[in-house]
């Protein structure tokens, strides 16, 4: 429990003072979490990160995570950022036959997903971040995770009775995923009240409900993921935390929700 507070109170500092920072150190910081997450999602596959198809699986996410503006190659301005992406996945797929299958179908697939899964959730971040008052929003979506994360674990472990997905994540609870909502709704009002960033009560219930119930769908990805592959962490890089990916789990398949649903 000690190492995992002082994790959490280090990186939470150091995580807070990127976002204040905004610009070029904040994409470096996030490219930096991205790039681990992607390491962690190949070992779990057993891809080697440092083989061809590791450092293509690191090439996929960098391009999905990179500002818009920066897909604009001019030799290729008469397609979208999108058919350069549809492209690199036929070479991935062209790698099964020139690799006589050692790199296989099922991995390419992996890997097309897994750089979706980190590079356009962390795009989405930056996206975030470069809007119109991102700094507060961006706050906002961090406190309403870390509410969630903590009223799902306070209420599960005192009141938590019925299982949530047993299946998937034996620990969570039904009484833990009502309180992590609740928590979420204390903390983002609470934070409405001295930072206003919706003009109505109604949006921003609809945002906080948003963040906390689909935050706590992306921890499920993840621990399916896990259990398909049996792993209790992503990793070990936060002690107490086990790897980046389960810290960014949540974020990550949030923000492409909220950016879908026009609540930034």
């Amino acid at each position: 429990m000690k190492d995992r507070v002082i994790t959490g109170v280090v990186g939470g500092l150091l995580l807070l003072g990127s976002v204040i920072a905004g610009g070029m150190i904040f994409m470096l910081v996030f490219l930096i979490i991205g790039t681990i997450a992607m390491y962690e999602l190949l070992k779990m596959k057993q891809i080697r990160p440092y083989s061809l198809p590791g450092a293509i699986s690191f090439l996929f996410m960098w391009f999905l995570f990179i500002p818009s503006t920066w897909g604009n190659i001019t030799f290729f301005s008469h397609v979208s950022r999108e058919e350069i992406f549809l492209f690199m996945i036929f070479f991935l797929l062209a790698l099964t036959v020139i690799t006589k299958n050692t790199f296989t179908f099922d991995e390419a697939g992996f890997v097309i997903l897994s750089s979706v899964y980190v590079g356009f959730g962390f795009h989405h971040v930056l996206l975030a971040r470069d809007s119109e008052e991102g700094l507060i929003l961006v706050l906002y979506i961090l406190f309403t995770i870390w509410a969630t994360d903590s009223g799902a674990f306070l209420v599960g472990k005192n009141w938590g009775k019925r299982k949530l997905w047993e299946a998937i994540s034996p620990k969570k609870t039904v009484e833990g995923f009502f309180g992590g909502i609740g928590m979420a709704l204390i903390v983002g009002v609470i934070m409405h009240l001295f930072f206003p960033l919706f003009d109505s009560i109604v949006i921003l219930i609809a945002f906080l409900l948003v963040v906390s119930i689909f935050g706590q769908f992306g921890d499920l990805v993840e621990s399916a993921l896990k259990r398909r592959y049996i792993v209790k962490d992503s990793g070990n890089l936060l002690p107490g935390h086990g790897g980046m990916l389960d810290r960014f789990d949540s974020l990550i398949f949030v923000m492409p929700i909220l950016y879908f649903l026009q609540l930034y």
